[in-house]
């Protein structure tokens, strides 16, 4: 199931996109947004695989949604918007499509289309590279325990056992363990390489978390769902892990 943000401020526009996701086969439209800063609550809360996003919003516009996200943490985005002169530069924050109004229904199918094609491709990547990498080196999982980490002219240790989660930002990733932080220069991907997916799964496209600190699932309304730790620490689960997270849960 493809999970969709819409977030417009006009009403009209709204409901039109609304409508024509809702009549998509493997649609659902977990959250409609009237504006800038509702739309990064809704993204935040809600972890949407896409979102139709309008770049004229009083206040704050769709440029100023990714820039407080980060285009790296971003979820797949296509634009909608009466003018063009944005074109450029919506691409320049890596957007799928640039839907122009008005539009019509076979224009909106073909950047839904894009966006499934581009999701898909994706989830593909990450599980070749992961295969690709276990016939490499003829291993099941890494054996790493620590994880080397330089920061303000140190370098220092983290047991990957202490991890509790990881979030991606931009070319880094931010790792917390209790109560300390820790920043790191490297990608998602190549950082459960590192520490192991047998131990770490993803939850969504830029954050990860360790099994055994994850305390339940919690239904937060509309099909949401949001994972708990041990410490309280509530995280967004993207739809298109759950099924993951959840085998992983019960066979860990």
């Amino acid at each position: 199931m493809l999970r969709v943000l819409v977030a417009d401020d006009q009403p009209m526009a709204r409901e039109r996109l609304v409508t024509l996701l809702s009549a998509e086969p493997g649609v659902e439209v977990a959250a409609t947004a009237a504006s800038g800063p509702e739309a990064i609550d809704c993204i935040r809360s809600a972890s949407p695989d896409l979102v139709f996003l309008d770049l004229q919003m009083p206040g704050m516009d769709g440029f100023k949604v990714i820039e407080a996200i980060g285009v790296h943490r971003m979820p797949a985005t296509v634009f909608v918007t009466a003018h063009d002169e944005y074109a450029v530069r919506a691409f320049e924050v890596h957007a799928l499509d640039y839907l122009l109004k008005p539009f019509g229904r076979q224009r909106f199918q073909s950047a839904l289309e894009r966006a499934r094609r581009h999701l898909e491709r994706e989830r593909r990547g990450e599980m070749a590279g992961r295969l690709a990498e276990l016939l490499r080196t003829g291993r099941q999982e890494p054996t790493n325990e620590r994880l080397l980490v330089k920061s303000g002219g140190r370098v220092c240790f983290v047991d990957v056992e202490s991890i509790d989660w990881v979030e991606a930002e931009g070319n880094y990733v931010r790792i917390h363990a209790g109560e300390q932080a820790h920043l790191m220069r490297e990608t998602m991907s190549a950082l459960i390489d590192k520490i192991g997916s047998h131990r770490f799964c993803r939850i969504h496209r830029s954050r990860i978390v360790n099994i055994k600190r994850v305390k339940e699932l919690l239904i937060a309304g509309g099909g949401d769902y949001q994972v708990v730790l041990h410490d309280g620490t509530r995280l967004g689960l993207s739809r298109l892990y759950r099924d993951a997270l959840q085998e992983q849960l019960t066979n860990g």
